[in-house]
Parts: C-alpha cells; structure tokens; sequence
C-alpha cells in the first residue's frame, strides 16, 4: 500500500469542513493520536462488554482470552484494510462506494449502511434511557420517552459539529472510561484470587467457539464498515491502517476483555451491574453517559456523511438532525426488535466492504479521482451482482452455522470482485470534460 494519499483537492469555503463528498485535503488530515482517540471513542461501547459477559462463562479463562483475541483479530484485521484504503483516498465509505457500485448502484449501499445507523442511533439512545431509569427510579413510560428525547437531542448536537466535537468529546471520555474498567478489572481479579485463582473458574456455558467469534465480530460488521469516514483524515495510509488496528483490534479486544472478567468475577453478565454491585452507582452512571454517548456521536456522524452522499450535498448537517430525529423517534420499536435486526446486519453490510476493498484493490490502487470531477457509470451491475452473491452466501453460512457469516461474506466479495475484473473489462467511468 503506497504512503502517498491521494490527488488532494484544494480547499473551498463552500465546502462542508468535514468534506462528505471530496478528497480530504492535505492541511485537514490529521495526526494518528487525533485519530485513534476519535476512533476508540467508537469502539468502547457498553454493549460489547456485555458480548464479552456473555461469552466469558462458556469458557476457561485462557479459553475466553483465546476467543477474545481471534474475534477482535478478525475485525480489526477487516476494519483496518479499509481504513488504509479509506486514508490512500481520502473518501467516505459512500463515496467510494461510487466507484464500485456506480453512481445510481451507490445509494444501496447509502442507504443501507445510513440506514443501520439510524438504527444503532436508536439503540443506544434508547439503552442509556433505560439504565439511566434505572438508577433513578425516573419510573413510567412518560419519563422514558422524556429521557429518550432529551438523550437524543443532546447526544446529536456533538456530531453536528463534525470531527472536532467528536475529538474533544472522546478526548475526555476515554480516559475516563480506561481508569473505570482497569479499577474494576483490578477489583475483579481481586475476587478471583478469594475464590481459587484463575484455575478455578470452570465454564458455565454453552457458547461455541464459532459462535463467539461470529459475536465479537457482529458487534461493529456495520460501524467497522464505515472506519474509512474517519481513516479519510489520517495523513498517511499506515496512520489509517494503525488507527483502525488500534481501535477495532485492540479497543474491541480490551471491551471485551473488561466485560468478560466482571462476568467471570462476579457471576453477573452486565459490566454495568458489576459496578452497581461494587456500589459506583455514582460513576456507573458517569460511565454510561460517557461511554454510549461517543459511540452515537460517531453513529449520527456517520448516517450524515451517508445522506450527503445519498442527495448529493456538501453538508452532511441537515442529515445528522433528520438521522437525530428518526433514530430518535424508532427508539423503542427498535431496542424491542434488536436480536434479528443485528442478524441480518451481520450478513447485509460486510459484504459492502469486501466489494470496496476488491475493487479498490483490481482498479484504484494508484488513486481514485477527484469524485466531483468524475463521470461515473450509473450502475456496475458485475460488483452488484457479486455483493448479491456474498450476501446470499453470508445469509446461507448463518442458516446453516458454517463458520463466520460476516467473514464468509468478506472474502466471498473479495474473490468475486478480483474474478469478475479478470473475466470481464470493467467501465469505471471517465474523467469529465470541462469545458
């Protein structure tokens, strides 16, 4: 992968600073540290601690350790490949996805990939009402709908203001959040030791191997996808590819990490109950406001660069607002029905990345134009149809448990892609003629 990013635009004061539709130019990228703060903002979530609860008891510790590490292996081998490719480029998920599916082709994966943000928007705002309820005994469904608007609403305002809000916010949180889960991971093992030792600890279980894994990776197929959205930023491909090693290797392995222990210490499967019954009541709900809320930053972030990529704009605000107001609104319908949403996510969107990366891979390695300055085909109906495929294939691996269903969708789309480019001349589009 070449250290030079792509041809770089010059900047103009009618352009969105966070640039959704161009190549991100030179003096806007960023420095690797800037980047991996933003990024593990994303990955340290609330719910893949609790992934890394319920998986732990199925296993010996060596054993959850062992899965722990090929899962957040797994992922963050998938998420970083992109976020290189996403820094060589300096384009969103969506933008790329022009040159690989077409200009028309591309608002499936707008679309799709928006839309399950929306979503996930919905989820968390929805899981900070409820635990905050909780703590508080703010008791009804008057008061939760209450929390959910106001959780909402505020949780939408830092993403409106683009890459810096979500840099100073993860900036603070964080820290917060490593000091919290390395006392508690302290205190766990603290436990451990009264009660034997690590050797001690026999599994409880049923969970599989394949079906841990297939979780550890579920937890970010979708929001690994779009790592590119922040990677774009990064200076150098190899800061865009370290940053998303950083964040969906090792964040993803340390959350799961921090949930498991608890659950094993504690025999409790909520990382957030751990620190209730530590009595952190207090802090628990520092932690949870802290730790969801730059998570659905990054998520609201996301479903806007995915709408000003949909309607053509170059401002990616009044999509944050409308994504803020739906997610908001399907809160509950959504968190009620979360299990077969997040099925079929596992098998819809890593696909999208697998078609990016092969095409990137057989077409734009030495740099993709400049996107407003390209005619690009409307649709690319081969990469089309081998999305189509490995998503098929993805869906049939999930039905019938053969190995990782994320993961077959990613090579499966890779190797269409390299084969098609070798079987057929692939239109890619032209440069357009100014006249």
């Amino acid at each position: 992968m070449s250290e030079q990013p792509a041809p770089l635009a010059a900047p103009s004061k009618d352009v969105d600073p966070d640039y959704p539709l161009q190549i991100v130019p030179a003096h806007a990228r960023k420095s690797l540290l800037s980047l991996s703060i933003v990024l593990l903002g994303f990955t340290f979530f609330t719910p893949t601690m609790l992934a890394g609860a319920g998986i732990a008891p199925s296993f010996t510790f060596g054993g959850f350790l062992a899965v722990a590490m090929l899962g957040s292996l797994v992922l963050g081998s998938y998420v970083s490949a992109l976020g290189g490719i996403g820094a060589r480029t300096g384009l969103t998920t969506v933008v790329m996805s022009r040159y690989a599916f077409g200009d028309r082709g591309s608002k499936l994966v707008s679309l799709l990939l928006g839309g399950t943000q929306v979503g996930w928007y919905g989820v968390t705002v929805a899981t900070l009402a409820l635990l905050v309820q909780q703590v508080t005994g703010f008791e009804g469904t008057v008061a939760l709908w209450i929390l959910i608007l106001l959780g909402g609403f505020v949780m939408g305002v830092t993403a409106y203001f683009g890459y810096r809000g979500m840099e100073l916010l993860s900036a603070v949180s964080v820290p917060l959040l490593l000091v919290l889960a390395g006392w508690v991971t302290w205190r766990s093992f603290a436990e451990i030791n009264a009660d034997g030792g690590l050797g001690a600890i026999d599994p409880t279980g049923e969970t599989s191997v394949a079906v841990a894994v297939t979780a550890i990776v579920g937890t970010f197929a979708s929001g690994g996808t779009q790592a590119p959205n922040w990677t774009r930023f990064a200076r150098t491909p190899t800061q865009g590819f370290v940053g998303g090693l950083i964040a969906f290797f090792v964040g993803e392995l340390l959350m799961i990490f921090f949930g498991g222990i608890g659950a094993l210490a504690f025999g409790i499967g909520d990382f957030v109950e751990v620190l209730f019954a530590l009595n952190l009541v207090g802090w628990g709900l520092v932690f949870l406001v802290a730790n969801l809320w730059t998570t659905n930053d990054n998520t609201a972030y996301n479903f806007g660069v995915a709408g000003a990529e949909l309607f053509n704009a170059n401002t990616k605000k009044p999509f944050v607002i409308g994504g803020v107001i739906i997610g908001t609104l399907l809160a509950l319908p959504i968190y009620n029905n979360l299990i077969g949403w997040l099925a079929w996510l596992g098998i819809l969107i890593p696909p999208i990345g697998g078609v990016i990366m092969g095409d990137w891979l057989m077409h734009w390695r030495r740099g993709m134009p400049e996107p407003l300055e390209h005619d690009f085909q409307a649709f690319r109906w081969a990469n089309l149809a081998v999305y189509a495929a490995a998503t098929f294939a993805a869906w049939l691996s999930s039905v019938n448990g053969w190995f990782i269903p994320p993961v077959n969708g990613i090579v499966i789309a890779i190797v269409g892609i390299v084969a098609v480019s070798q079987l057929m001349p692939a239109d890619v589009g032209r440069a357009r003629t100014v006249s």
